[in-house]
């Protein structure tokens, strides 16, 4: 399904997004948020990546697209700027009135917060698995958007970047699936997200919260995802 229309500016037949009821998908790249959209099938707006594209890069005179270091030197600029991020845009926007539409995604404490109070009506899934993992999903997902700028020295600094994320079981049995090129770019990935969102922020948030859900992608399958989710929907009314 194609995302929704989207703006920050009232149009006619758009209405303000925090009158709007809205399902929030909270988590890190690789712990399943992609998939588990398309299962749903939901009405969505414009994910994370293209709210990031369309109004924040060009704050700062840049065009997409660019490597992932990069996007995430310019978020952290924004945040520290707008300290909710990317809730603060959705927060200002104006949506076609669907009900549920569908939001992927937010990440770490801040966002959520600000997301909580600034969006009445978001209910919010938080989907959480390990870094092994997350870097197991990226090796074998091919994603050209995750490509970062790799040199030639840069082997030595590959368990350096594994220090605090992975362990070294773990980074042998990662070495094991992909050349070390491929490995040490995804796992910069995974560290700089650890290093600027808290994967445990959002869990501590929204735990046993009444507008939240939580869901281990590591323990569930697929399906039971999109079962707790409508299960979720279902007993709020939506």
């Amino acid at each position: 399904m194609t995302s929704m229309v989207f703006s920050l500016e009232a149009r006619p037949g758009l209405a303000p997004l925090k009158d709007q009821p809205l399902l929030i998908l909270v988590g890190l790249t690789g712990v399943g948020k992609s998939t588990l959209v398309e299962a749903l099938g939901f009405p969505r707006l414009p994910d994370r990546r293209e709210l990031v594209d369309l109004y924040v890069l060009p704050r700062y005179g840049v065009t997409p697209p660019i490597p992932r270091e990069e996007r995430f030197r310019l978020t952290r600029r924004f945040r520290e700027e707008f300290p909710g991020g990317v809730a603060e845009v959705l927060a200002r926007g104006f949506v076609e009135p669907l009900v549920p539409l569908l939001f992927d995604g937010l990440r770490g404490e801040a966002e959520v917060a600000y997301a909580l109070e600034h969006l009445p009506k978001a209910l919010f899934v938080v989907l959480h698995a390990r870094e092994a993992t997350r870097l197991k999903r990226l090796l074998s997902r091919q994603d050209a958007f995750d490509r970062v700028r790799l040199s030639p020295e840069e082997m030595a600094e590959l368990r350096a970047w594994a220090e605090g994320v992975l362990s070294p079981e773990e980074l042998e049995e990662a070495l094991a699936l992909a050349p070390w090129e491929e490995v040490l770019a995804k796992l910069k990935i995974v560290a700089e997200e650890k290093r600027n969102y808290d994967p445990l922020g959002p869990l501590r948030l929204l735990q046993g919260h009444p507008r939240a859900l939580i869901l281990d992608t590591e323990r569930l399958s697929l399906e039971e995802e999109v079962g707790a989710v409508r299960g979720f929907l279902k007993r709020l009314g939506l």
